[in-house]
C-alpha cells in the first residue's frame, strides 16, 4: 500500500458528471463515439476542449479527445483557469493524486518542481501548491484522459488565475522547457463566450477560433481585451499554444464549435464550446 496516498477529493463528481464508475465510463464513451474517429493531419502535441458539465460540453470535447485513441503518453499537463479568487497567478495541487470515480491519476512530482523551477526563472515566481481546490475546469477533463488514452499517465496540473499576455508566454515557455524530450500531451481547457444569445456567441466565438486556426496566440488574449472574442480559459488556452509552438507544432485543426442551447434549445443565454488539435504535421 503506498502509505504517501494523498487524494484530492472531487467536488464535481456526481454533478457536473456521473459519480458512479460505470454510468461515468458509459457516458464518456458514447460522446467518443458520437464523435467518431476525426482525419487529424500530423502528430498530436495538444488539444483544446471545453470544460462544462459533461452533458453540456462532451459532445464538443467528443471530437478532440477522441482523436487521442490509441496515444500512450507517459505525461498529460492539463492547464485550466482558476474561477475562484485565489490571489496567487498559477496554481497547481498540493495533493499526490487527482480522484475520479474511473480511479485515480498520479500527479507527477517531479513534473511540477521543474515546471516551478523554470517559472521562477522567467517570472520570478513560480506555482502555488493548493489543496481541496474546488476547480471544476480542470478535473472535467480526466474522466476523457481516462476513457481515451492508451494505459496508464501522470498528471501536471496548472491553474491559470492571471491570464495576462505575459504570464501565459512564460508558463508556455516553461512548460514546453519542462516536456520537451518526453511522450507527452499538453490540454488547453476553455469555454468560448457566456451568456450571450446564440448569434452574439456564435460570432465571439468564430473570432477566437479564427486566431487558434491561425495559431495566433497573442490574438487570443487580445481578441477578448478588444472586445472581439471571449475565452475564459485563454490565458491556459494561450500558454498551451505557445508551448505547442515550442515542442514543434506548427498546425491546429478546429473539430467542432457548438453551444450549450444545442443542449438546451435555450438559444437567449448560451455558452459556447470548442474543441481542436494542435499537431506537428
Amino acid at each position: 500500500m503506498d502509505m504517501h496516498l494523498d487524494i484530492r477529493p472531487s467536488p464535481i463528481a456526481g454533478q457536473w458528471y456521473p459519480g458512479e464508475a460505470h454510468r461515468l465510463g458509459d457516458s464518456v464513451d458514447r460522446y467518443l463515439e458520437a464523435a467518431g474517429q476525426p482525419t487529424i493531419e500530423g502528430e498530436i502535441i495538444a488539444i483544446m476542449v471545453p470544460h462544462a458539465g459533461h452533458m453540456y460540453s462532451g459532445p464538443v470535447a467528443g471530437y478532440a479527445f477522441a482523436a487521442l485513441h490509441g496515444l500512450v503518453p507517459e505525461l498529460v499537463a492539463v492547464v485550466s483557469p482558476m474561477h475562484y479568487p485565489y490571489f496567487q497567478a498559477l496554481l497547481t495541487s498540493a495533493h499526490t493524486h487527482y480522484a475520479t470515480p474511473l480511479g485515480n491519476i498520479r500527479i507527477d512530482q517531479a513534473a511540477v518542481k521543474t515546471l516551478d523551477e523554470h517559472l521562477q526563472k522567467g517570472l520570478g515566481y513560480g506555482l502555488a501548491h493548493i489543496k481541496n481546490d474546488p476547480e471544476h475546469s480542470l478535473e472535467i477533463e480526466l474522466p476523457f484522459l481516462q476513457r481515451s488514452l492508451k494505459g496508464s499517465f501522470k498528471l501536471l496540473p496548472v491553474m491559470v488565475r492571471e491570464q495576462s499576455s505575459q504570464v501565459a508566454r512564460h508558463l508556455g515557455t516553461a512548460l514546453a522547457k519542462t516536456l520537451a524530450g518526453r511522450p507527452v500531451l499538453l490540454v488547453a481547457s476553455t469555454d468560448l463566450s457566456h451568456f450571450k444569445d446564440q448569434e452574439t456567441t456564435n460570432i465571439l466565438d468564430a473570432e477566437v477560433l479564427r486566431c487558434v486556426e491561425a495559431f495566433d496566440p497573442e490574438g487570443v488574449i487580445q481578441a477578448e481585451e478588444e472586445g472581439k472574442g471571449f475565452a475564459c480559459g485563454r490565458g491556459a488556452l494561450a500558454a498551451v499554444m505557445w508551448a505547442a509552438k515550442e515542442l514543434g507544432a506548427n498546425h491546429i485543426q478546429v473539430l467542432r464549435h457548438a453551444t450549450s442551447g444545442d443542449v438546451t434549445g435555450d438559444f437567449d443565454r448560451v455558452v459556447g464550446y470548442g474543441a481542436a488539435v494542435i499537431t506537428r504535421k
